[in-house]
């Protein structure tokens, strides 16, 4: 169980540093900033690296939300369920405070003012959503994540595949809702950078625990009741 755990906490700390060390250090320096599309691959590259690198180890769910929705879907037991979570919310933490020091370099660095690559909806969204809007398409986009994740690594399903899919799956969501919520569909990642923005989002955090832990679970139960292939 102990290398599940470090691999589920060294698998959400890549994903945090990769892919919102993409949108702190690198999303919008001047002229050669990668953009909306660069973090979406950033955080897609992520989960693809490190579901091969560790993926046979713990089955590589790096987010609350796949956890809970994998349980859903009958491929976790419930009995492993917090100590996943807690090395997954650990490890972004950790990633994220690594990623603080490194920004904090830059004299011109403010993580409260800047957001610090955190969720948020309202006056807090990168484009001015509602926070209706933030919690639909947070249970959508997780819901249809967790409906790939399922298939993907389904028994029936093209051997060694899964990760290129799921990595995919991952910038796609991304490059949909970037602006409207700054993407989160996994709880850990936004509560890691919340603590360093230290303001307004961790006031908004519960949504992006929340929404995302129903989209997964949703998206779990639809593909064991509906389109799991029964042997």
């Amino acid at each position: 169980m102990h290398k599940k755990l470090a691999a589920e906490f060294f698998g959400t700390f890549w994903l945090v540093f990769g892919g919102c060390g993409s949108a702190v250090l690198a999303a919008g320096f001047p002229e050669l900033g990668i953009g909306f599309v660069g973090v979406s691959l950033a955080f897609g590259l992520t989960v693809l690296t490190m579901a091969y690198a560790v993926g046979h180890i713990s089955g590589g769910h790096f987010n609350p939300a796949v956890t809970l929705g994998l349980w859903a879907g009958g491929r976790f037991p419930a009995k492993d369920i917090v100590s996943y979570i807690v090395a997954q919310v650990i490890g972004g933490i950790v990633a994220a405070a690594a990623l603080y020091a490194i920004a904090s370099g830059n004299m011109g660095f403010d993580a409260a003012a800047s957001g610090f690559a955190s969720n948020g909806y309202g006056e807090h969204s990168p484009d001015g959503y509602s926070l209706l809007s933030a919690a639909l398409i947070e249970i959508i986009l997780t819901c249809f994540f967790l409906l790939i994740i399922h298939g993907a690594t389904d028994k029936n399903a093209a051997a060694g595949f899964a990760p290129i899919a799921i990595g995919l799956a991952l910038t796609l969501i991304h490059l949909i809702s970037i602006p409207v919520t700054n993407t989160s569909v996994n709880p850990a990642r936004s509560t890691a950078v919340a603590i360093f923005q230290g303001d307004w989002a961790l006031q908004q955090l519960w949504l992006f625990w929340l929404m995302p832990i129903i989209g997964g679970v949703l998206g779990g139960f639809i593909y064991r009741t509906l389109l799991e292939k029964r042997s």
